[in-house]
C-alpha cells in the first residue's frame, strides 16, 4: 500500500510516463503481446537507443516487466499487476488513443512481425519433421507420453496389474489412481516388486494364481494383462477371472504377441503360445464377459527384436435390466 504522503508523487510519475507519445505506443503494443526490442524498433520505426531508453523508464515505473529469452529480452505489460490508480489512468489513455492513425500503423506492422514469427516456427518444424520423434526423445525422453496417458485414468479407480512381474507398471500407475494391486505367481518377481513399491502406500503386491485371482468379485475398476497370456496354459480361464474381478462397466486392457513362427524365440522365453490372432483374442474377450472387444496391432518400436504386439480392450458387460 502506498502511503498517503507519497500518492501525489506516484500520480505525477504515472502521468509523466503516459505523457510521451512513444511510451504510449509501446504500451499499446505490450499490453497484448510480449515483444523484444528489435521487434519494437521495427514496429514503431525508431532507433534501438530510443526504444531502450523508453522501456527502461517504463520498467522503472512498473508499467512493464521483462524476461531473458535466449539472447534477447522480452517485454510485456501485465494489466492485472498495475496498481488500481495506474490501471485507471492507462484505461483512459488507451480509450483516448483508439483512433490515433499512428497506432493503427503500428498495428499493421505488428501483424507483419507476428506473421514472421509464425513463418519461422513453421520453417523450423518443416525442417525438423523427419527427425522430430528422435529429437523429442533425445531432449525430453519418452516418459511424459506414458504420464499423459495415465493422467486420463479416473483418479478414484482401483487397477489390478495381473502378472505384475517386477512392479514397474504398478509403480508408474500409482500416482494417478486410488489403488494398484499387483498380482504374480513368481516369488522372485514379487520380491523385486515389493522392494520397488515399498514406499508407495497405494500399491498392494500379492502372490496368486491368475486362474484363481485372490480378489473379490467386482473389486477393481480396471485390470491389465501386459505380456502375460503367452506364458499361461489356459488364457481363456485367466480372461474369465479378469472379468470376474472387474466391476460392471469397468475396463480390461491386454497387450501380447501377434502370431509368429519364431519357435526359437518362444523357447528362449519359455512361452507356451506363439502369439494370438486378433479374431481369436476378440472371441476370448467376448466369451469371458466383455462387451465391445477391440484388438489392434501396435507398430513395432525401432530397434526392438521381438515379434509384433497387439493391444486389446474390452468393457465389462453391464447387467441386463429387466
Amino acid at each position: 500500500m502506498v502511503k498517503l504522503s507519497t500518492q501525489p508523487d506516484a500520480l505525477v510519475a504515472w502521468m509523466e510516463s503516459l505523457a510521451d507519445p512513444t511510451r504510449l505506443r509501446l504500451l499499446l503494443l505490450l499490453e497484448r503481446h510480449e515483444l523484444g526490442v528489435a521487434e519494437l524498433c521495427d514496429i514503431v520505426q525508431l532507433p534501438q537507443s530510443t526504444v531502450s531508453r523508453h522501456l527502461k523508464l517504463l520498467a522503472n515505473q512498473h508499467w512493464v516487466r521483462s524476461r531473458r529469452h535466449a539472447t534477447t529480452r522480452l517485454y510485456r505489460m501485465i494489466l492485472d499487476e498495475l496498481r488500481p490508480p495506474a490501471r485507471k489512468l492507462w484505461l483512459l489513455a488507451r480509450e483516448q488513443t483508439d483512433a490515433w492513425p499512428t497506432v493503427q500503423q503500428d498495428q499493421f506492422r505488428l501483424a507483419r512481425r507476428l506473421r514472421d514469427r509464425e513463418d519461422a516456427s513453421q520453417l523450423f518444424f518443416a525442417g525438423a519433421a523427419a527427425q522430430w520423434d528422435k529429437l523429442r526423445a533425445e531432449l525430453y525422453g519418452d516418459r511424459f507420453v506414458a504420464a499423459a496417458c495415465c493422467a486420463l485414468i479416473p483418479p478414484d479407480w482401483t487397477v489390478a496389474d495381473l502378472g505384475c512381474g517386477t512392479g514397474a507398471l504398478a509403480a508408474e500407475l500409482s500416482p494417478y489412481v486410488h489403488q494398484v494391486i499387483g498380482i504374480d505367481n513368481s516369488a522372485a518377481m514379487l520380491k523385486t516388486a515389493a522392494r520397488r513399491t515399498a514406499e508407495l502406500k497405494n500399491v498392494r503386491i500379492l502372490r496368486g494364481d491368475l486362474q484363481a485371482i485372490p480378489l473379490e468379485d467386482g473389486s477393481c475398476d480396471a485390470a491389465l494383462l501386459l505380456l502375460v497370456l503367452t506364458y499361461l496354459p489356459r488364457p481363456e480361464a485367466v480372461l474369465r477371472e479378469m472379468a470376474r474381478i472387474i466391476k460392471p462397466g469397468g475396463r480390461a486392457v491386454v497387450v501380447d504377441l501377434l502370431p509368429h513362427d519364431r519357435d526359437d524365440f518362444r523357447r528362449q522365453l519359455n512361452q507356451r503360445h506363439a502369439g494370438f490372432a486378433a479374431d481369436t483374442m476378440e472371441s476370448f474377450l467376448r466369451e469371458a464377459g466383455f462387451d465391445r472387444p477391440a484388438v489392434r496391432p501396435l507398430v513395432p518400436q525401432a530397434n526392438t527384436r521381438g515379434p509384433a504386439l497387439f493391444l486389446a480392450t474390452g468393457q465389462r458387460a453391464l447387467p441386463m435390466v429387466s
